[in-house]
């Protein structure tokens, strides 16, 4: 009999606990479809472990998951492909079929029509998203002040990521997935005629925000979170010096 290769059961040496979680979400389709049911209607996430019989030259994959402080244990049975990733999801359509996972269960308070969307949903903040820190940061050490999600005219409902009052400039670093990045946004499948419209109308408000403004004697900056935050911050700085100058 053929020996069972080691890549079709055996995880990488070192892999950290974060890679593994990785992994399994991989094979089961998304950490939301992870979900073990517990005693009075808690859940859990769960785990597909792949172990070698030596003697038996076979792979068994087993569903586990912590309860109560322990680690509870459920054999799927045999799993026979040739690489560690297509047992791992072999693992979790077998555990699905036996009705021993299932998909989580929205919270009620979730506006987002699905798993899918709430992640996108919650990887976009409102503020303080990891673009719009680089970018504070570029800037400051470059010795420019600012407001940080600041209304740049008080009576206005209307906040800036960041605000040069003196220089009366207003920053956007608009979301790809919010304001409708035309490079990276992708509409959504599910309930998408209710996305389309909530995506259009902040692209609107957007447009309207940035004419108010300028109205009202302000410079609007607006960028894309993905856009090279050192070009950026240049051409912030290049806005304030040429402002400066015009007053000398």
């Amino acid at each position: 009999m053929k020996r069972v290769p080691v890549r079709a059961w055996r995880p990488q040496p070192g892999r950290s606990r974060a890679l593994s979680d990785a992994e399994q979400n991989r094979a089961a389709g998304g950490p939301y479809r992870r979900a073990a049911s517990l005693q009075a209607g808690a859940v859990t996430r769960a785990s597909v472990v792949l172990e070698f019989s030596e003697g038996k030259n076979i792979i068994r994959a087993y569903l586990r998951w912590r309860s109560g402080g322990r680690m509870a244990s459920r054999s799927l049975g045999v799993v026979r492909n040739s690489t560690r990733s297509a047992n791992l999801i072999e693992g979790w359509t077998l555990a699905r079929s036996r009705g021993l996972v299932h998909d989580e269960i929205l919270p009620s308070e979730s506006s987002a029509s699905s798993f899918d969307v709430r992640a996108s949903m919650r990887g976009n903040r409102a503020r303080d998203t990891r673009p719009e820190r680089r970018l504070r940061s570029l800037l400051h050490a470059r010795g420019l002040r600012y407001r940080v999600s600041s209304r740049p005219v008080p009576n206005l409902r209307r906040t800036a990521d960041i605000v040069f009052r003196k220089a009366r400039l207003a920053v956007f670093v608009d979301g790809c997935y919010w304001h409708g990045c035309p490079e990276h946004y992708r509409p959504a499948t599910t309930n998408p005629r209710f996305w389309q419209t909530k995506i259009g109308d902040n692209k609107r408000r957007d447009v309207e925000t940035s004419r108010v403004l300028a109205d009202q004697g302000w410079t609007v900056f607006r960028c894309w979170e993905h856009e090279d935050p050192v070009t950026v911050a240049d051409r912030i700085t290049s806005i304030l010096r040429d402002g400066a100058e015009t007053r000398l």
